[in-house]
């Protein structure tokens, strides 16, 4: 059984939102949706909810009509959890109060309460304290704690670590992702946040301009992107001009590379992709050739800006660590290498000849 999206379409008065978005989430299974700001990727969410009806196509939940363009079950009777982004908590109610509020008064009620607390990573000396006591991490924890405790078919998390400061969203994301796994339960998260979508989920979906544009396991969506779009937009992607040999390789600045994958129709100049994380610099020689222009700290790396050719050529930025730095000063001609293959995208899919970005 699993929750079942069929063409779902949404707009809001002459604004499409959302068009024709299907997807099939198996039970127990944890699906990320990853898409820009104004996407529709929370619209999606309020709809699977019940707090938003769809315009066209239905939601299904093990073979339960949920929602259609006549159709909609009220939200409290959907057995879907809800997490918001800021956690939603009820401001004059205790942890108690908050994690029972869905949970029937009966003999079992507390022990619920602790269950889900413990499920949570979450000290039973927070029971009798207030959401304005308590660290945004840890109310993120009450919230999830919250959805869980009526024992939901699914959960469903809008972005619900964004609030938190780096290190905080961090520790709570693996906290709630650990939670999740041992729970069971069915959960989709929607997130703008490349990193956390490729690591919290067993699926992966991309969603841009309202349209599921790729899904997949998140490493087979990395990996294989089936755009330049949507390899720029989960990643740092370098894009290089190249020519497509009949045998499986490419040849561009980088020398003749074997090619990965072939998105580009059969062209034969292309442009090839390559992530910054398979170039590692070295001083010897065998590579290709740059020059060290400049060199940044961030952090514990130094970004170092490398130039290929002359003036004419191109530049990339590439990331060392700091204890390495002292081997590339500016100045010096250092050898580029390149590990595995390159994706293959259609000669118009970059307009820059190089294009390097940090990861988001």
């Amino acid at each position: 059984m699993s929750l079942q999206l069929t063409g779902v379409s949404k707009s809001f008065g002459s604004q499409p939102v959302l068009d024709r978005v299907s997807f099939d989430v198996e039970r127990g299974t944890r699906l990320a949706i990853v898409g820009a700001s104004g996407s529709g990727k929370s619209t999606l969410l309020r709809i699977i909810a019940g707090f938003e009806q769809p315009g066209a196509g239905e939601v299904r939940l093990d073979d339960r009509l949920l929602a259609s363009a006549t159709t909609t079950i009220s939200a409290h009777r959907r057995g879907i959890g809800y997490v918001a982004q800021d956690g939603a908590l009820f401001p004059h109610l205790s942890v108690r109060g908050n994690i029972g509020f869905g949970i029937p008064r009966s003999a079992a009620r507390e022990g619920r309460i602790r269950e889900v607390m413990e499920l949570t990573s979450l000290d039973a000396d927070f029971l009798d304290r207030y959401p304005h006591q308590l660290s945004g991490g840890q109310q993120q924890r009450v919230a999830l704690a919250r959805a869980l405790a009526p024992d939901p078919k699914v959960i469903l998390l809008d972005e619900p670590f964004s609030a938190l400061d780096t290190g905080l969203r961090a520790h709570t994301r693996a906290a709630m992702t650990r939670a999740l796994s041992q729970s069971g339960v069915t959960t989709i998260l929607v997130t703008h946040d490349q990193e956390e979508a490729l690591s919290f989920g067993d699926q992966l979906a991309v969603i841009a301009e309202g349209r599921l544009v790729q899904a997949g396991r998140p490493a087979e969506v990395f990996d294989a992107p089936a755009s330049a779009e949507i390899a720029e937009f989960l990643g740092a992607a370098l894009f290089v001009p190249a020519h497509a040999n009949a045998d499986a390789r490419a040849v561009c600045a980088f020398g003749d590379l074997p090619v990965r994958h072939d998105l580009s129709a059969g062209a034969r100049s292309v442009r090839a992709m390559l992530r910054p994380s398979q170039l590692s610099v070295g001083d010897n020689a065998g590579g290709t050739a740059a020059t060290v222009e400049s060199a940044r700290q961030s952090g514990s790396a130094v970004e170092l800006e490398l130039r290929f050719g002359s003036a004419a050529g191109f530049s990339l930025t590439h990331r060392v660590p700091l204890y390495e730095a002292h081997r590339f000063p500016v100045g010096r001609t250092v050898s580029v290498h390149v590990d595995g293959g390159v994706v293959l995208y259609p000669e118009t899919a970059a307009s820059d000849p190089v294009r390097s970005a940090l990861a988001p």
